[in-house]
């Protein structure tokens, strides 16, 4: 296992965290899992104020570990009122049964409407800054789903010391944030790069071919280890059986060889021959929409399957609009009205409307259940 300064905090974390999110099943599980991780090295434990029972769970094993050894990260959403905010992070360091935490993270700064909450002298903010002063909390963080204008707003307000975030092989639109995170020092904790990352685990033929000798999930590690500005990449075992994948990579954290760039441009000059003329490039300049379509998004998850057939992720994906409230903002494809105030901004003079049907024909499936409501 490699580790890494994350940051201003100057704790140096393992490559590799353990995010507890998908570990509910039951605490058994959860203990032995947390064990196996730690075992081998893992050193990062990070869980939320909204994951369940996941860190009373994560609680009951940290019983038999050795906390001086080990940094603990928590997440509690933003809340206008400071006493609000203190509670809910009493409550977290009681169900985790510790007395202070390593790192907590301002859970879902998705809207400018949430970093203004952060913002306001009166706010919630006050209830951390009281955490703080008397040692519950000793490192603060952001994490978000939030517009990169958004992300580079909250790094801006120079309150943080980390930030977690979404950023992959295939969804670089954060670049600019890793940048300035960087440039402030801040450690870099990247979300979910597994799965968010393109359901790598279950990955189809043609990107499998694409990426060989390496395996896509391979792949997308090394791009992110590679960059020497990023600490820590989450992994989200549900049990034991699932830790020892992610952790093969843990002490290959060097640059990228010939061998890995070369699948890199392959995978690049493959998309450019399949989508042709209806590649989007990701530039965001077609927003915003009348009708709240997100576009890039949209047409990003169809560059995926088009390009690479990965369908069962763009599905798993697009489903999610209209869904997931701010953690997945707008809507689908089917939704526009063929207004036409996005062509003249395309710099590659696509054909939005047609292209947003498209997707919606190949990704949308049937109906499934409203996840979030707030």
């Amino acid at each position: 296992m490699r580790y890494r300064r994350f940051g201003k905090t100057n704790l140096h974390l393992s490559v590799f965290s353990l995010g507890t999110m998908r570990y509910l099943a039951s605490e058994e599980t959860a203990v032995e899992t947390v064990r196996s991780a730690v075992a081998a090295g893992v050193n990062h434990l990070e869980t939320a104020r909204g994951y369940g029972n996941s860190d009373r769970y994560l609680g009951t094993a940290l019983q038999d570990l050795s906390r001086e050894r080990l940094y603990i990260t928590t997440k509690v959403p933003p809340i206008p009122d400071p006493d609000a905010m203190e509670r809910s992070i009493d409550e977290s360091l009681d169900r985790l049964g510790i007395s202070y935490l390593d790192n907590l993270a301002i859970h879902g700064i998705n809207t400018r409407q949430h970093l203004d909450w952060v913002l306001a002298a009166d706010g919630g903010m006050r209830g951390v800054e009281r955490a703080i002063a008397d040692g519950r909390v000793r490192h603060l963080g952001f994490s978000t789903h939030g517009s990169l204008e958004v992300i580079l707003a909250a790094i801006h307000s120079d309150l943080f010391e980390f930030v977690n975030l979404h950023y992959y092989l295939f969804f670089q639109r954060h670049a600019e944030a890793i940048a300035l995170a960087a440039e402030k020092d801040l450690g870099i904790f990247i979300i979910s790069p597994a799965d968010k990352g393109g359901q790598l685990y279950t990955p189809p033929e043609t990107l499998e071919r694409l990426c060989a000798p390496f395996s896509p999930l391979e792949l997308n590690y090394r791009f992110l280890l590679g960059d020497r500005r990023i600490t820590t990449l989450s992994f989200g075992a549900a049990n034991p059986s699932e830790v020892p994948l992610p952790l093969r990579f843990a002490d290959r954290d060097g640059n990228l060889t010939s061998a890995e760039i070369a699948a890199l441009q392959r995978l690049e000059t493959h998309a450019e021959t399949r989508l042709g003329g209806d590649r989007c490039s990701q530039c965001y300049a077609c927003l915003p929409c009348p009708v709240d379509i997100h576009i890039p998004e949209v047409l990003r998850l169809r560059n995926l399957a088009v390009a690479y057939d990965m369908t069962a992720f763009g599905q798993y994906r697009y489903r999610m609009f209209e869904n997931a409230g701010h953690w997945f903002p707008g809507r689908k494809g089917d939704r526009c009205t063929d207004c036409g105030d996005c062509l003249p901004r395309c710099p590659e003079q696509l054909d939005i409307p047609q292209l947003l049907r498209d997707t919606h024909q190949r990704l949308n499936g049937s109906p499934r259940r409203r996840l979030w409501s707030c």
